[in-house]
């Protein structure tokens, strides 16, 4: 039987009552003067993850109906069903199991769950595959001879790996550079190369069919690149992260790492697909970092919901979508090594959620995913905080931040932290002025996450919490999390177009389109 549909339950209907009695004009000054306690109800602890959700337009009695919500949706069963491997991707027949790429070895570590034993097979190919890669991974690490890491892919073959090498800087072993490379225009490529040398550098080609058209065409550039500087030994200095083991040794790959087809590109930086991950941090600082993601499982799988912080999360982005009508979330992180973090949430986010249908194909009747966007604090500060602070439309922020640092530069730190702690009040309490200029509004929401120390295990803590977090709110709107099919359209046209350009007759193309052609011909 599927899944009741959110607006098709009794407590849709309480949240809209709920949302036009007072919801609509809660005000937050007003709430925390009339609750001391305010913070205590609505922060808590998660695997190495502070969250202090006390900013937003939410109280315990809209919190309540939000979780009568999640339950009436079938959101347990439906975790549960995840988490068993069954194929909730349905549109593919698939199951979704990038869980199952942090799940300890068998023996070391007591059962989550009764299912685990239905993918026992899987979890053993996912240790032999994780052994291989990071003794690899190791194998490079100690070659000297090797100074640069050029990592080629796109979209979660290329946000993941370039967000947490980032993200883990102070972890990166010396003597190392690491470069990514995903857009098909040249001109990224060209810089790299222009930096690297053939004899010292290693190209790892992350694409699971081996047919990616951005990721090949660059693969297939910088091979030529390679050859034409005097490189010979292209099975030493190629890599293929794929599942298409005869296209990379065609392309001359003899090292190749797999994967499987349940696991989505945009989950994947735990496979070997993170494998440039590992070259940089390190075997254990890998498994460090399948070890806090795993954590974070354990806390999705086992705390109840009024504990458990995806699920509060993601309702949450559904109170504010649904009900406030918020089309954005403003991510600010207030450490400059996860600058990279926003772009990795956006596709998180917008290529899970960023449907119409319902998982029956039905044209739903309210609004998915909120566009998110944002920039490291305190840039972001002096550039969008603006909009943030005066703007017509409000925009829930959420702010991340590290409680220590690992540099030793005297006063900087605490200056960051109180940029980001400022910033977030200001929000909230606002300004008077009676001559409008100088007026900020406040009563604007926020979420504050924060880490004791950015590690490789609260890293991984933190991706899997906004993981399940996009699962819960997918569940609750009914629509397939897992398919991303409006990647395609464009790409097959794109075929077309590349083929008019390069003199190929074109037809039945529209006014624009060809008028753009002609432009670009003369």
């Amino acid at each position: 039987m599927p899944r009741p549909r959110c607006d098709q339950t009794p407590a849709w209907g309480a949240l809209q009552e709920a949302f036009a009695d007072a919801g609509h004009a809660f005000d937050l000054r007003t709430a925390f003067a009339q609750d001391p306690q305010r913070f205590e109800s609505f922060s808590q602890d998660a695997p190495h993850v502070f969250a202090d959700l006390s900013k937003n337009l939410l109280d315990a009695a809209t919190e309540r109906l939000l979780f009568d919500l999640a339950r009436q949706c079938e959101l347990l069963q439906h975790r549960d069903a995840m988490f068993a491997g069954q194929a909730i991707n349905a549109t593919e027949q698939r199951a979704v199991m990038h869980w199952l790429l942090r799940y300890p070895a068998a023996g070391q570590h007591q059962q989550a769950h009764s299912d685990i034993n239905s993918v026992a097979t899987e979890l053993t190919q996912v240790h032999a595959t994780l052994a291989a890669m990071l003794a690899y991974a190791e194998t490079v690490r100690a070659d000297a001879a090797i100074t640069d890491v050029v990592n080629i892919g796109i979209g979660g073959s290329d946000l993941g790996p370039q967000m947490a090498v980032l993200a883990l800087d102070e972890f990166v072993t010396p003597g190392k550079r690491f470069h990514f490379v995903s857009n098909v225009d040249g001109h990224e490529l060209a810089a790299v190369l222009r930096r690297v040398q053939p004899h010292s550098t290693l190209f790892l080609i992350a694409s699971k069919t081996f047919t990616t058209t951005e990721t090949m065409t660059n693969a297939a550039s910088a091979k030529r690149w390679f050859e034409a500087q005097g490189g010979t030994d292209v099975a030493r200095h190629f890599c293929a992260l794929t599942t298409n083991v005869a296209a990379a040794q065609a392309f001359g790959v003899r090292t190749t790492f797999g994967f499987w087809d349940w696991v989505g590109g945009r989950y994947s930086m735990w496979s070997a697909i993170g494998l440039p991950i590992a070259i940089a941090i390190g075997a254990q600082g890998f498994r460090d970092l399948l070890a806090g993601a795993f954590e974070m499982d354990q806390h999705f799988c086992s705390a109840p919901l009024e504990q458990n912080l995806p699920v509060r999360l993601g309702l949450l982005d559904v109170w504010y979508r649904n009900f406030h009508g918020f089309t954005s979330r403003s991510i600010a992180p207030y450490h400059s090594a996860l600058r990279r973090l926003p772009a990795y949430l956006q596709q998180l986010e917008m290529e899970s959620n960023g449907k119409r249908v319902d998982m029956a194909g039905q044209a739903l009747p309210y609004d998915t995913a909120p566009v998110l966007w944002g920039e490291p604090g305190t840039n972001g500060q002096h550039a969008y905080f603006q909009m943030l602070h005066q703007g017509t439309e409000v925009v829930p922020v959420e702010f991340v931040a590290v409680k220590t640092p690992r540099h030793t530069l005297a006063g900087h730190h605490n200056k960051l932290l109180a940029n980001g702690v400022a910033q977030a009040q200001a929000l909230m309490v606002g300004q008077i002025d009676a001559g409008g200029h100088r007026h900020f509004p406040g009563n604007r929401p926020s979420t504050f996450l924060l880490l004791n120390e950015l590690t490789p295990t609260s890293l991984g803590a933190l991706i899997a919490l906004q993981e399940h977090r996009v699962f819960v709110s997918g569940a609750i709107w009914g629509i397939n999390s897992f398919d991303q099919w409006g990647v395609e359209l464009g790409k097959v046209l794109a075929k077309g177009i590349e083929a008019a350009l390069g003199g190929a007759e074109a037809t039945g193309l529209d006014g624009s389109t060809r008028g753009l052609l002609q432009r670009l011909a003369t």
